[in-house]
């Protein structure tokens, strides 16, 4: 019998790259998911299995962070190795409109997890991975940010998550839980949700580029993000809980980009080069030229010729509703112990992360967006 391992939010992006990395090492997965009236399994789907079927090694479970019986019931039933709370209402930005669900889902959720496994006598058997985030250090006391930078949390998804930091910390020093903290800077990947600025850019560019959009609004376009791929960053969860110790690691890349130079980054993907002008709310994005050759073998034809129309035009424009009430300005990780008391080491870079982010994202269009006659949907933005 292999390990059984817990992981609330199993359909977001971590939990869906970790449910495929322990199964494939031989765990038998447990999943906790919020129930919705429409399908949220999408992520997941490839490894799901019919409940009738013998010797499952994915099993879904209703539940949610906010209900203390439920979590304690799962618990109690699945009895499990290894726990990875990874569920939480996670965009900083929706956090500040819904913030007392945010701290009782991300700061008194992760409490009624160590409590569970408190109260149901497992704290020999079981291991406890918090998701913790690089927002915690929000206004930065030190660049770049490691295991004893201060926090100064920015939002109030930051502040839940510091409530989750320490309470993690102290019943690993009350109860002698193995209960450990991954301080994770931004990890993206094809799987992040559309809202998530990485993915919001590079879902627009390939709806720009096949006539499906016009442009894409942005908020604060000097911010600098530490980003790394999801699937480096689920490899670091496991191997946190794999120490004889329990402790807290930062996890990132050690390399901080602005929103602006990941735009033109995703816009050189498909042989677009966007120049930036003017300041603030003003600030736009152009187009200022065009690769032909590697924008007809990605694209196709077509949209070349008449995308060529749309040189020095607009393609990014900023719009003040998305900027958050307290900004990050800087966030760049010092994962120094991860690498050295893990061997721990990302195989992505930024470059190859939004190759691939991209990449899907293109297909995604065209095949959304392809019609029965053969023919692509193209918009008046080309005219």
């Amino acid at each position: 019998m292999g390990k059984v391992a817990l992981i609330t939010g199993v359909t977001g992006q971590d939990g869906a790259y970790l449910a495929e990395y322990l199964i494939k090492k031989g765990y038998t997965v447990h999943g906790i998911k919020r129930r919705s009236s429409l399908f949220n399994t999408d992520r997941i789907d490839h490894l799901y299995q019919d409940p009738h079927e013998s010797h499952r090694n994915l099993i879904l479970h209703y539940g949610d962070m906010t209900d203390s019986m439920n979590i304690t019931r799962i618990i109690g039933d699945v009895k499990p190795d290894e726990i990875y709370n990874l569920a939480a209402m996670s965009h900083v930005k929706v956090s500040f409109d819904t913030p007392e669900y945010t701290a009782n889902a991300d700061g008194i959720g992760t409490l009624r997890i160590l409590e569970a496994v408190r109260l149901l006598d497992l704290v020999k058997k079981t291991r406890i991975y918090q998701a913790s985030t690089s927002e915690l250090y929000g206004l930065v006391q030190e660049i770049p940010q490691k295991e004893t930078t201060p926090f100064y949390p920015r939002s109030p998804y930051a502040v839940a998550k510091l409530y989750a930091y320490w309470i993690t910390v102290n019943y690993r020093e009350a109860y002698g839980m193995h209960a450990s903290n991954g301080i994770l800077f931004n990890h993206e990947s094809p799987l992040r949700g559309e809202t998530f600025v990485t993915r919001k850019v590079t879902r627009a560019v390939a709806r720009i580029v096949l006539g499906l959009q016009k442009e894409v609004f942005m908020g604060n376009l000097s911010s600098q993000r530490d980003w790394g791929h999801a699937k480096d960053y689920i490899k670091a969860m496991y191997l946190i809980l794999q120490q004889e110790e329990s402790d807290d690691y930062v996890i990132s890349t050690g390399v901080t980009t602005t929103i602006r130079d990941f735009i033109k980054m995703a816009f050189n993907e498909v042989g677009v080069e966007v120049a930036f002008k003017g300041e603030g709310v003003d600030e736009v994005g152009i187009i200022a030229s065009i690769d032909e050759a590697k924008f007809a073998k990605l694209v196709g034809e077509e949209q070349l010729a008449m995308f060529k129309k749309r040189i020095g035009e607009v393609v990014v424009g900023v719009d003040p509703a998305y900027f958050r009430p307290t900004e990050v300005d800087i966030l760049i990780g010092d994962s120094t112990k991860a690498r050295t008391k893990l061997n721990w080491t990302p195989e992505y870079d930024l470059k190859a992360l939004c190759q691939d982010m991209v990449a899907n994202d293109l297909n995604l269009m065209k095949k959304e967006e392809y019609l029965k006659d053969g023919g692509y949907r193209i918009l008046n933005y080309f005219e």
